[in-house]
């Protein structure tokens, strides 16, 4: 059954399963590897995509949920004034270690800031608690997520 999707501004039209995850569908369909595979049951977060802006879990998303809404993914995420922010002090911060996770903390970071440009410390891990590292970045993640919040235009 073919549905249709607006992924990164971008209409597109998938063939399957309307129960298919949107994780897959991303992964396997459309060619998009940057969401990862991590738990499969919306536990760790590495899956993390935006739908209409907020934060998900596409491994436990079914495609016939999202028709209709807009889903942003890594490949987009620095496309988006907030989403810049966050990659860039991603890379200045040096944050990632294996980098597994870190496509879905930056989609949850990003999501954070758009929603609440200047969290506290408390607001940071609880929006971030979803998202688990295996490396334990998490002070550096807090770090890089608090420089996002204190650039220029961060929420523009």
């Amino acid at each position: 059954m073919a549905t249709t999707l607006s992924i990164n501004g971008e209409t597109r039209e998938v063939d399957t399963d309307p129960r298919k995850p949107l994780l897959w569908v991303l992964r396997e369909d459309l060619d998009m590897p940057g969401t990862k595979f991590g738990c499969g049951m919306a536990l760790c977060g590495a899956c993390t995509v935006h739908v209409d802006g907020k934060a998900v879990r596409s491994c436990t998303t079914p495609i016939s949920t999202v028709a209709g809404k807009q889903v942003t993914t890594i490949e987009h995420v620095a496309t988006l004034p907030v989403g810049r922010k966050v990659s860039e002090a991603w890379t200045e911060l040096d944050v990632p270690q294996c980098g597994y996770c870190q496509a879905g903390q930056i989609m949850s970071a990003t999501a954070l800031l758009s929603a609440k440009p200047s969290p506290s410390d408390e607001e940071i891990d609880q929006a971030m608690s979803g998202n688990i590292c295996r490396c334990a970045t998490y002070l550096r993640i807090r770090a890089a997520i608090k420089k996002a919040a204190a650039s220029e235009g961060a929420s523009a």
